[in-house]
């Protein structure tokens, strides 16, 4: 008799609503998570520890992350637990501890980039790649562009920048805010730009592979904030909510409609 099962996808979006739940009236930044699933599970799932080095530069999607780590196995479930709980390894902004897997200490934006160039800088003679992951909104910092310059100076192909390309920041729609042509701009100062679903894992792979020599490259990701829930798509209202048991187990209703696979 056929099963329904998840799919990966939607078992770390069942986790980010999980977690989300479980911490209660501290809230959590649900919606920036869901919008990089996606984006997560395609680089950590080929990530070569102690080679490769990827950085959460938008910190507030770190429940995604943790719920793509969980999902693949690089987290328990006791460390995935404790999301947000006083004195676990996993608070609501990525902070780098001795098991946790996560390797920078993120919240303060525009400081991912800057970071990693460095550490690409470090491991262009060794080998690994560096896998930066930023909000476009995130992309109105000038620290951005300042690396995004002396990344393209120093040739460094092994750093790819993935843009959760949503359109939405925290003060509202990017394009009214800014009006950055981000695919202008970075090709503007020198970077090969690839541009892909950001919902798809095997497009996002693909758009990584793709030829850069002595170029780093960035892949804008065309995502949906809060992709996978209905009333938090495209709603900053859960850019940072709290989560309450109806919204709860609706949102756990539409995850398994929407991702459920029969496949034994």
């Amino acid at each position: 008799m056929a099963e329904n099962r998840l799919s990966m996808e939607g078992q770390t979006r069942i986790d980010i609503l999980n977690a989300a739940y479980a911490a209660g009236k501290s809230g959590a930044h649900i919606a920036p998570s869901l919008s990089e699933v996606e984006i997560c599970l395609s680089v950590l799932s080929d990530y070569r520890e102690g080679k490769d080095s990827f950085i959460l530069s938008k910190g507030h999607g770190a429940l995604g992350y943790y719920a793509a780590m969980h999902q693949l196995g690089m987290i328990t479930d006791e460390q995935f637990a404790s999301f947000e709980v006083n004195g676990g390894e996993f608070p609501g902004q990525p902070s780098r501890g001795i098991n946790n897997k996560v390797e920078y200490s993120s919240g303060s934006l525009g400081m991912g980039l800057p970071y990693a160039l460095g550490v690409a800088i470090a491991k262009k003679q060794s080998g690994g790649t560096v896998y930066v992951v930023t909000g476009d909104g995130e992309l109105n910092e000038g620290s951005n562009w300042e690396a995004a310059s002396l990344a393209v100076k120093y040739g460094l192909e092994n750093l790819i920048v993935v843009v959760d390309y949503n359109n939405l920041q925290s003060d509202g729609n990017c394009s009214e805010i800014t009006g950055q042509n981000l695919p202008e701009l970075w090709k503007a100062y020198g970077w090969s730009v690839e541009i892909c679903d950001g919902h798809s894992v095997s497009e996002l792979k693909n758009a990584y592979g793709k030829e850069h020599s002595g170029k780093p490259l960035v892949v804008l990701a065309h995502t949906v904030k809060g992709k996978g829930v209905s009333f938090m798509e495209n709603n900053n209202a859960w850019h940072h909510a709290v989560l309450k048991e109806e919204d709860y187990q609706k949102a756990l209703s539409e995850i398994g409609g929407t991702y459920g696979l029969s496949e034994e």
